[in-house]
This record gives structure tokens, sequence and C-alpha cells, in this order.
């Protein structure tokens, strides 16, 4: 009896002992593989986009100074226009006739002015022969210089009057593109209209307008050399221009300036930048993304699929000993881009998981993947 009970103590244990291979062996099979990056400092150039509104270099509004009816329209809407080009005719009549009428009016003060000098010349011998007095002659002599006075105003209104005419002809002040014409033929229009008669927009080069966040601009100043912010701007590289069809702008563009203050009810920092549009393809209105190149040295860079927000912290996962643990990181603030900079929370030489964050937990134990 005793041996049968040895018997089976020991095949129980040899069932164990071969069974035990195989249940370490499942285990290791469920343990994941997850690509890991090992994170060492480097010196990168990494590219920002911020949303853009694009002005041309000149927009001008074209506005009647006078009173009438929109006679012509003489051009159209998205024409290529010069300058003293002719873009509308005025229908006026009442500053035809006040030409007619100045015009009148000079040929009465000239007729009087003549006869103001005719009784100067009749009374002059007459008092040098002192059968009238001077007083006589003094008189003349003032009439006629009224007279002369009333001529010069006559003249001046001629030329007010000609001026108000010339303003029924509309040309355009400045090379560019026509925009919308919102008066048609027969429109009643005023300097007090509502809307202009239209804009000419000079697009022989564009403005980039967009804005820095408060933390975005001490972030840029200090990650660009420079004394100045003048000479911070002039070490920037040339930037660049994604259209709203995410096609690049061909020719590159250059930050000019950055405003003095902050906006203290949006918090932001405006900036412009210019670019040559010597074909006109880039319209004033438009949208658009500009792409500023950020230089950094020594950074500490982990690409952006690597990060998860967790009660409004940014989040990684580190990788240590086959164990991840969830790890906050502070980062610069770039609206956009592959990788983002780490300024708080991670040191040269840790690794860092870089995919699958949403099947990880703290102290969960994985392969890796390098």
């Amino acid at each position: 009896m005793k041996t049968i009970q040895l018997l089976s103590l020991l095949g129980g244990m040899l069932l164990f002992e071969a069974c035990s291979p195989t249940q370490s062996q499942t285990q290791e099979e469920t343990i994941q593989e997850y690509p890991v990056l090992i994170v060492q400092p480097k010196d990168a150039v990494l590219n920002t986009d911020y949303t853009a509104t694009i002005q041309g270099q000149q927009n001008i509004e074209i506005r009647p100074k006078v009173d009438g009816f929109v006679e012509q329209i003489l051009v159209d809407e998205g024409a290529v226009v010069k300058k003293g080009q002719l873009l509308f005719k005025i229908n006026a009549p009442q500053y035809e006739q006040e030409v007619r009428t100045a015009t009148a009016a000079i040929k009465n003060a000239e007729a009087e002015v003549s006869t103001a000098k005719m009784q100067v010349e009749k009374t002059l011998p007459l008092v040098k022969e002192e059968i009238i007095s001077n007083y006589e002659l003094k008189q003349a002599n003032f009439n006629l210089h009224a007279k002369g006075a009333a001529l010069v105003q006559a003249k001046a209104s001629l030329v007010n009057a000609r001026t108000n005419l010339g303003y029924t002809r509309i040309h355009s002040p400045a090379d560019g593109v026509v925009g919308n014409l919102p008066y048609k033929t027969g429109s009643l229009v005023s300097s007090s209209s509502p809307q202009p008669l239209t804009t000419v927009s000079n697009i022989a080069s564009v403005f980039v307008y967009f804005s820095f966040n408060e933390k975005q601009f001490l972030d840029f100043t200090e990650n660009n050399k420079g004394r100045t912010i003048k000479d911070k701007l002039m070490n920037i590289p040339p930037v660049t221009l994604l259209l709203a069809n995410g096609t690049e702008y061909s020719k590159k563009g250059k930050l000019e300036t950055l405003s003095g203050l902050i906006n203290t009810e949006t918090g932001s920092v405006n900036l412009r930048a210019s670019f040559p549009n010597p074909d006109g393809l880039i319209r004033s209105g438009a949208s658009a993304l500009i792409r500023i190149p950020l230089k950094v040295s020594k950074a500490l860079l982990v690409p952006a699929k690597a990060t998860f927000e967790m009660q409004e912290k940014t989040m990684i996962y580190t990788f240590k000993n086959g164990t991840v643990k969830s790890t906050e990181i502070e980062i610069m603030d770039i609206p956009s881009g592959e990788f983002y900079v780490v300024t708080k929370g991670l040191n040269p030489g840790e690794q860092i998981v870089t995919e699958g964050m949403g099947s990880l937990k703290d102290g969960m134990k994985i392969k890796a993947k390098h």
C-alpha cells in the first residue's frame, strides 16, 4: 500500500515538472512587443504651422466723391488694372451745369473788371486837372480791386466745378486686381454709400498675418539668436506658405514685423511675413498656413504620436527593466508637427514607448522593439 502511494506521489511530481515549462512559456508569449526609442539630445529644425490670412500690399477702397448714377462700369471683377486706368463713369449732370455757370461768371467778372479799368482811366486825367477830387480816383481804384477779386473768385469756382466734374470719372489709384462690383449700371451712389464701388488690391507682393500666443512668443525669443526682436527676426530662415488646398507655394517668404504689444483680449502677438507674388497666383483675402522653421540645439525630441493627454497634462510611457510607467512631461508649445521638444520630465538616455499607448498601463511588462 505504501509502495502504491509513493509511486503516485512520484508520478504527480513528474507530471508537475513536465507541465511547468509549458506554463512559463505561455506567460512569456503573453508579453507583447512595443516599439521603444532611446531619447538622446540632438540638433534639429522643427516646422511649426500657424493659421494665417493673406492681404495684398495695398487694398484700396474705390469710393465716389460725388453723388450720381453709375453710368458705365469699364472693368470686370478680377481684372488686372494699371494706375490711372478708367474704372467708372458717374452720371451727375449737376456738375456739368456748375462748370457752365462758373464759366459764365468769369465772363461777367471780366466785363466788370474792364468797366472798372475804364472808370479809372476816365477819372485819372480829371483829377490831374483838379476838376474832381482825388477821392474819386481812390474810389475808382478800390472798385477795380474789388472787381479783380471777384474775377479771381469766379476762376476758383470754375476750378472747383471742373474738379467735381472730374470726380465723375473714377480712375485706379494703383496697379492691382479689381475686387467685387456690388453696384450695377444705373445704381445711385454717393460718398456715404455703405459699400465701395470696388477694391483694387496691389498683389505684386502679399502680406501674411498670423499670431503667437504668449507662451509661443516667449519660446520664440528664447530659441532664436539675436539681442533684439529685429535681430531675431533676421536670423529666422525663409518661411513657407501652405495654400488652402494644401499645396506649398513655390516662393519663400520672410518674417518682417512683430507687434510690440500683447493683445489683452486674446493674449496674442501679431506677426507679418511677406511673400513675392509676381504672377498674381495669391489673392488678397485668402486663408493659408504659414510654416516657420525653428532651430533647436541639443533638444530632447519625442514623436507626437508617443504622447497622450491625461487631465490636461501631456504624458508618455517610459520603459525600464521590462516595465512601462506613465510619466508627465512639459513640451515646447508647437501648434503642429511630427515631434515635440521636451523641456521637463525626461532625461537623456531614457527609453520611451512610441506606439500603442492606448493598450498600456502602469507597471505593465512589455518587450522592447528597437
